[in-house]
């Protein structure tokens, strides 16, 4: 069996409702042809469909009483006769018959009227799901032991016929039957219709010779006591023991329901023959049967009395050939009948041992291991372990052998036969058979507790623990006990562990069975479809998934092993296990026994004995072998009690064994519950989120219509819209471009008027918040995307080196200053050395400390706050340390949600995405962010990045800082390819007063048309989305017109395209995004084409915040008084370290640092009123770069005075 990925289940969709611990994805199973295939599988594991019950009532009551053919029936008999002699042999046998012919009446009844094996029948009948797997495994015991004595009976007529010695006929006799079971019923049932008038024809004529040649032949076994004489009376010890012999053939009734499950539905039937062909199918063999083992004891008699061993006596080889001798005078024929008759039984019965053994376990591994490789495997499977029971010789056991298994055998059935005649019509029990998984409890303790009684106190009395007559009636106390047992049990537990919880599928009226108190089964016309393998299947088949939110058919369902029984959580055995323990045991010795201990008990209670079991037969065979030996009784107990000794060592060092195997199991066991167990809290964690999700779409969608329908209710909308913070992401994703488009032009001339000394000055004002509130604008969306981006995981690290090293002291230096402001302490602490340049996304890297920095600072009151920065192979450690409020355990789990904020954050502003957004950058660079607080004793956020150091590498250079008027060299040609005319008359005006000789171009074609005709540019400024074909084909086209060195740059207002990958050679620096800053756009010239600029002024060689300040103030000197910029000269210099605060706040472009800075400025000089106040308008105006030049202009003035 396999699953296939590819083929996820659409039928229905999966369940997201919050409350559900777990949820499966559906992935298709695909079964293998053994599995797939109707006639190879015959539905082991499952229901018998009824569009599948073709045959008539006859031929499935033929092909189920082919199985009496069997001769253990005679080998049984005659060997009651020889060792407790007719008197008692005979009435064993009568009341063999009559037990079994009970039991087999409601067992036949129920398989045939609701179509399940014996495995299925056990589920519903008080042994719960896992509890009949018990039950498979002394079935299928049943199936290999008889195999094996059956096929050795063959074995035996192929030597005595053709000479083939004992070993190789049980192969023969093993492999033979193979081919005839792997097609299943369909072929057992033409082989029973094809045997069945010769079987009974050779069955019947050596008793009719014998009687006809020597009709007093027979007269005198009513005399014989067996071969010690002891039994020539009627003995109750006798009698019980041979009773206990014979009661062992009562699991052949299970074969029988395995049969009875393809008998037609009553409505498909006349009454009279359902009820005949169950009654010839199901506990008719019985009368057969009694009939067999009589006549095997009438044959052994023959044969001792033709002098044959009673050992070999018991052979029904012997027997009928000494009964054939009657029929032909010649020796040759009387052999060659006799072995035919014999191939002839055996085969018969053996294909229904296969049969029946490859269903058990298939039954027995499915529910162990999850997975079913195909009926036919077990049947080889089953054929193997007859094989080497025939190699092990078991015939010579076969009354230790039966009489041991009846024990168990017999308290199984009547278990199964008190359920459903007791415990079903007093209402203790459910009408019906319900056998599949998702309804059944796993341990029922009807059943299994029933039959565990019973079984214990027959071993125990077989094995002499209740004096003599106990032992001779151990299989009559198995029976009584489980009788009594099963219905007292029921009713103490009320019936509450037979269902686990209520079908939900509809049910529709029976179809047959007039008369009968079952619970309705659905029309064999109506089927549903598995959601897992996509079959379609009868409605009783099927039950409700919860775990894949559709219909399961019994078949998935049973190997499912991802589910973990979220259907019936507290159905599962190891919470039936716990609550067993708990309920017998004390606390103390619950819990220890709950932490394995009670598993690996559990688990050696049932090795232990199965091991004693097997070696004690190989015991009793090799001792049987000793004493056929001819060997003086000296030298015979010396043999028997090396023999002993060496069992006992051998199951001592195979106990060691088994309990280390078992302990491994135990702990295996363990561990994959608690990773089951987290796996199970992490997809719980995930359903919440998604439920979350969606009640925050749903909101969403909810507030737009109310801001269609009024707009008083516009405000809620809109906060409502705040909290969808994925669903507002995707939109402004989506519209970006749209967004980008105008903010071009915008930005665009707002950048060429503001440089422009033409604009006059009253209007530079004006420009100025055009620009910086487009700039605003745009760093609105561009915040939003980065937002879009990381939870799509398409947000791209632009890793380069960095000064880490002058970075953090920048970072510490600007937050230093806040912390004073608010009256706190600021610890800066490096620990060990830190390297001057790393390998890091410089940009998200300060995000990542800043939000850390500043949320410290914001819930801390009182006390300080440390930042601690560590570099130790190649790791950077990043520590933030407050004296803050702290948080609790509910508070940490919640805290980097986004928009989840502490029970301090209820006086703070914020809107609770800082330590989302720091969280996710972490695990975005392959960091990890942790928390470490308690309530009261602040908090401690830990950051590890991977940032390894450079050596002998600069930071790139910085964009341009100012503009410049013209360039050195030749003049450069400059292709603008854009269907807007707005964003080619931006770049025109900007790089054709620089000197470039600059084209435009309105679609693909028309650039080409420029290339084609002779002009070739140095650099093409291309837009992607334009019509006709589009900015990418544009390229291509370019490339293969031999213009292969042109530098290309896309200009394009989609953010997204900027990282996938291309085929033209663009690079991501290659990737300008509108609108376009034209600092960044020139310095991508000057680094494509080499370009050296000139300014107006040349600026200093240095590259600090403050000197890169005053070089702007020089170069903007040249402005007329008056201009936008507003700068006045300051009426007193002020200190430069006073100033160097704000520098750097500028520098990282902080607009709240810049704000704490001006006001910690205004407390120091309040002389400066007039100053501050100015500066203060240019913060408002978001006029950075026009505060930093007013900052140098102060700074170059206290330098002059000093």
């Amino acid at each position: 069996m396999t699953q296939s990925p590819a083929a996820a289940a659409p039928a229905t969709p999966a369940s997201t409702d919050p409350c559900v611990p777990q949820r499966v994805v559906k992935v298709r199973r695909d079964y293998n042809g053994w599995v797939a295939t109707e006639t190879l599988e015959d539905y082991a594991l499952r229901y018998t469909p009824q569009r599948f019950r073709r045959w008539s009532a006859w031929r499935v009551a033929n092909t189920a009483f082919g199985a009496a053919s069997f001769l253990i029936l005679e080998a049984v008999g005659a060997t009651l006769l020889v060792q407790y002699g007719w008197a008692n042999a005979f009435w064993a046998i009568v009341a063999t018959g009559l037990i079994i012919f009970a039991a087999g009446l409601p067992i036949s009844v129920y398989a045939a009227r609701y179509g399940v094996d014996m495995d299925l029948l056990t589920r519903g009948a008080g042994f719960g799901y896992i509890g009949s797997t018990i039950t498979s495994l002394i079935y299928a015991t049943f199936t290999f032991i008889f195999f094996a004595l059956e096929a050795a009976v063959m074995a035996y007529a192929l030597e005595l016929a053709l000479d083939i010695p004992p070993a190789w006929g049980y192969l023969i006799c093993a492999l033979v039957v193979i081919p005839l079971v792997t097609h299943g019923v369909s072929m057992i049932s033409r082989l029973q219709m094809w045997t069945q008038p010769l079987w009974l024809l050779m069955l019947v004529v050596p008793f009719v010779y014998v009687l006809l040649r020597n009709p007093g032949a027979f007269a005198q076994v009513v005399h014989y006591g067996g071969e010690s004489g002891a039994g020539a009376h009627f003995s109750l010890p006798l009698f019980g023991a041979a009773l206990t012999v014979g009661i062992a053939l009562i699991t052949q009734m299970g074969e029988q329901a395995d049969y009875l499950r393809f008998m037609p539905a009553r409505a498909q039937t006349t009454r009279l023959r359902w009820w005949s062909g169950v009654l010839l199918g199901g506990p008719g063999w019985v009368v057969l049967g009694v009939a067999k083992m009589l006549g095997g004891a009438l044959l052994a008699y023959l044969a001792i009395s033709h002098s044959v061993p009673a050992s070999h006596a018991v052979d029904p080889n012997q027997m009928y050939l000494a009964a054939y001798e009657y029929v032909f005078p010649h020796y040759g024929w009387a052999v060659a009948a006799t072995a035919l008759f014999v191939v002839i039984s055996q085969l018969k019965i053996n294909v229904t041992n296969a049969y029946a053994g490859s269903l058990a376990w298939s039954n027995f591994f499915s529910r162990l291991t999850h997975s079913h490789p195909g009926r036919v495997v077990w049947v080889v499977f089953n054929t193997l372990i007859a094989f080497m029971l025939m190699e092990m010789n078991v015939f010579r056991a076969l009354g230790e052998v039966l009489g041991l298994y009846s024990n168990i055998a017999i308290a199984w059935i009547m278990a199964v036969v008190a359920d459903l005649v007791i415990n079903k019509p007093l209402g203790w029990s459910p009408r019906g058979i319900e056998f599949k998984r998702a309804h059944l409890y796993d341990i029922n303790p009807v059943g299994v507790g029933a039959m565990g009684l019973a079984s214990g106190l027959s071993i125990a009395a077989h094995l002499g623990v209740f004096g003599p007559l106990a032992q001779a009636f151990s299989a009559l106390i198995a029976m009584v006990v489980a009788l009594v047992a099963a219905p007292v049990i029921a009713w103490a537990t009320r019936g509450r562990y037979y269902l686990a919880r209520t079908a939900t599928l509809p049910a529709q009226a029976c179809t047959g069975c007039t008369g009968c108190r079952a619970v309705p089964q659905a029309q064999a016309v109506h089927t549903l479809r598995c959601t897992v393998c996509e079959r379609d299947y009868e409605v009783p088949d099927m039950a409700h998934c919860p775990a894949y939110g559709g219909h399961i058919c019994s078949l998935c369902c049973t190997l499912d092993a991802r589910c973990g029984d979220l259907c019936k959580p507290q159905a599962h055995w190891g919470v039936q296990w716990r609550a067993a323990l708990r309920w017998l045991l004390p606390e103390q010795l619950w819990r220890l026994f709950d932490k394995g201990l009670g598993h690996f008990l559990l688990l050696m209670l049932v090795i232990a004995p199965l091991l004693a079991a097997v070696l004690g037969l190989l015991y009793h065979q090799e001792l049987q072998t000793l004493q056929r030996a001819a060997m003086t009784p000296a030298a015979l107990q010396a043999a028997q009690v090396a023999l002993g000794s060496a069992m006992l060592k051998a199951y001592l060092g195979l106990l060691l064994i088994a309990g280390i195997v078992a302990w491994w199991l135990v702990l295996a066991h363990q561990s994959r519950r608690v990773a089951q167990e987290e796996s199970n809290r992490q997809t719980g964690l995930l359903v919440r989120e998604i439920a979350l999700h969606q009640q925050t779409d749903a909101a969403l969608q909810s507030a737009r219509k109310a801001a269609e329908e009024a707009r008083a209710v516009a405000e809620a909308a809109r906060e409502t819209a705040d909290h969808a913070n994925q669903a507002k992401s995707r939109y402004l994703s989506a519209i970006s471009h749209e967004l980008r488009t105008p903010l071009n032009s915008i930005l665009g001339y707002a950048q060429l008027m503001g440089a422009d000394d033409s604009v006059p000055p009253h209007r530079q004002h004006a420009v100025q918040v055009i620009r910086r509130g487009g700039e605003h604008l745009l760093s609105l969306i561009e915040g939003t995307l980065d937002v879009a981006r990381i939870e799509s995981g398409k947000l791209a690290l632009q890793v380069a080196p960095m000064h880490f090293a002058e970075g953090m002291q920048a970072l510490a230096d600007l937050f230093a200053l806040q912390a004073q402001a608010k009256g706190l302490g600021f610890h800066y602490e490096v620990q060990g050395r830190l390297p001057a340049v790393v390998r890091a996304d410089e940009k998200r890297l300060r995000q990542i400390v800043i939000n850390l920095l500043g949320n410290a600072l914001k819930f801390t009151q009182q006390g300080h706050v440390t930042l601690q920065v560590q570099h130790a192979r190649q790791m950077a450690i990043l520590r933030v340390i407050d004296t803050g409020p702290g948080l609790g355990p509910e508070e940490q789990a919640r805290i980097f949600e986004p928009f989840e904020r502490g029970q301090a954050a209820t006086a703070a502003g914020g809107a609770g995405l800082g330590l989302t957004m720091a969280k996710m950058l972490t695990e975005l660079m392959g960091g990890m962010l942790t928390l470490r607080s308690a309530p009261g004793q602040g908090a401690v956020f830990e950051v590890r990045l991977f940032l390894p150091s450079v050596e002998g590498v600069a930071p790139a250079a910085a964009p341009l800082q100012r503009m410049p008027v013209g360039y050195a060299g030749p003049r450069r040609r400059v292709l603008v390819v854009d269907n807007e005319e707005a964003d080619r008359g931006v770049l025109r005006q900007l790089l054709a007063p620089l000197g470039f000789e600059v084209q435009q171009a309105d679609s693909g074609h028309a650039a080409l048309a420029w290339v084609a005709g002779g002009w070739v540019p140095d650099a093409v400024f291309m837009d992607l989305a334009m019509p006709g074909i589009d900015g990418w084909e544009t390229l291509r086209r370019l490339r293969a017109l031999q213009a292969g060195d042109i530098a290309c740059a896309v200009v394009s207002a989609n953010a997204f395209d900027r990282e996938l990958p291309n085929d033209v050679g663009i690079a991501p620096q290659d990737f300008l995004v509108k609108p376009v800053r034209h600092s960044e756009l020139l310095h991508w010239l000057a680094q494509r084409l080499d370009l050296v600029w000139h300014y107006a002024l040349e600026a200093k060689p240095t590259a600090t915040p403050v000197q890169r300040a005053q070089d702007a103030m020089q170069i903007n000197s040249k402005e007329p008084a008056g201009d936008g910029l507003h700068v006045a000269a300051a009426p007193a210099a002020v200190p430069a370290e006073d100033l160097a605060p704000l520098c750097q706040a500028l520098q990282l472009g902080y607009v709240r640092g810049v704000r704490q800075a001006l006001a910690q400025l205004e407390q120091a000089h309040p002389a400066q009123a007039a100053l501050w106040t100015q500066w203060r308008g240019l913060v408002q105006q978001f006029d950075m770069d026009g505060l930093a030049r007013a900052v140098a202009q102060q700074q170059a003035a206290g330098v002059g005075q000093r």
